[in-house]
């Protein structure tokens, strides 16, 4: 059993069957096919308000693309030091933004809190053109720890931009996972806590390769159109990124996997804790972080199962990812596997 990542997975039946069946013949080029015009007004209903969608293949460039239409080369974004985007996507934020630096802060589970966020931007030195002056606020949901943003934690950090006139932008490479953990409506944790943009994730949760860049403010299209085109990411065959987008949230699909995701985690986490493992802190979605003596871990990798140390949160502690295809029946078998 694999639970190294959610990427390891394959992309679900609903998705594979659009791209079948939409891959039969010949269409306009670059966004100019009918199922590319569906996704503003699929999207829209989704958030229950007017959106723009951009597509795009990979995480990085949806939360890069969006960022890059939020922040001036010269401007500050606020982030968690856990966040994906300080921790893992290289200089890319600074590539797409011409420039713009990451302002790293702290925070308990990879969380921002309001009262902590709204000090840190006061305390900003303003030194003129010899100093970085903040423009938006970074948040990840669900966090790169495995925690959820509740609708009140958005809804102060959106207050806070407000008071100091940043914006505001969500990672949501696990955006259904937390959705499905608070049973909410999407609108809630996004424009009605003053989120500006979205990230919003498929590929991690049943997507073959697709991101949305999910525009709340849609006055940015025409820049983030822009930044698309001239980073190499806008898709000549545009359509199969918007056929998998569409195949995602028809029928809640995007839900469906992502509950899912998080029951195997549920399962998995009682079955580690059972055997005397402890949580590292509360999971909300999908993702683990256990501490595990070296006579379970041992037990776990010969029973095949994959999995990640995590060092940053300590010597012991491990990461374990559930996703969408993850067998539970096979989950709750490893139990017997590991006496």
């Amino acid at each position: 059993m694999n639970f190294a990542s959610d990427n390891v997975s394959p992309f679900c039946p609903e998705i594979l069957a659009a791209l079948t069946q939409e891959g039969k013949d010949n269409a306009p080029a670059y966004g100019g096919d009918d199922i590319s015009q569906q996704l503003d007004a699929a999207f829209s209903q989704l958030f229950d308000t007017d959106v723009k969608v951009i597509p795009v293949a990979t995480g990085t460039a949806a939360n890069c693309i969006s960022l890059s239409a939020l922040v001036s080369p010269y401007g500050g974004v606020i982030c968690h030091h856990e966040a994906h985007i300080n921790e893992d996507e290289s200089t890319g934020v600074a590539f797409f933004t011409g420039g713009a630096k990451l302002l790293p802060m702290d925070g308990p589970t990879a969380k921002l809190e309001a009262n902590t966020l709204d000090q840190f931007i006061a305390g900003q030195v303003n030194r003129g053109v010899h100093s970085v002056s903040p423009e938006c606020v970074a948040i990840t949901q669900a966090t790169e720890l495995g925690t959820v943003y509740t609708q009140a934690e958005v809804g102060a950090i959106g207050n806070v931009c407000k008071k100091h006139g940043l914006r505001l932008f969500m990672d949501g490479a696990r955006f259904a996972n937390a959705v499905a953990h608070l049973d909410c409506h999407p609108a809630d944790i996004t424009w009605k806590a003053g989120v500006d943009a979205l990230s919003f994730g498929a590929t991690k949760n049943g997507a073959m390769a697709v991101d949305a860049i999910v525009l709340f403010d849609t006055s940015l299209k025409n820049r983030v159109e822009q930044a698309r085109k001239r980073s190499g990411h806008l898709h000549s065959k545009h359509r199969y990124l918007a056929t998998q987008l569409l195949a995602y949230v028809k029928n809640d699909v995007w839900l469906k996997n992502a509950g899912h995701a998080n029951d195997a985690a549920t399962v998995l986490a009682d079955i580690l804790c059972q055997h005397g493992a402890t949580l590292a802190h509360p999971s909300d979605g999908n993702e683990l972080f256990v501490n595990l003596d070296a006579d379970l871990a041992e037990k776990l990798r010969a029973a095949g199962v994959q999995f990640h140390p995590w060092p940053s949160l300590g010597a012991t502690v491990y990461r374990f990812v559930a996703a969408w295809s993850t067998d539970i029946a096979q989950v709750r078998e490893l139990n017997a596997r590991i006496s």
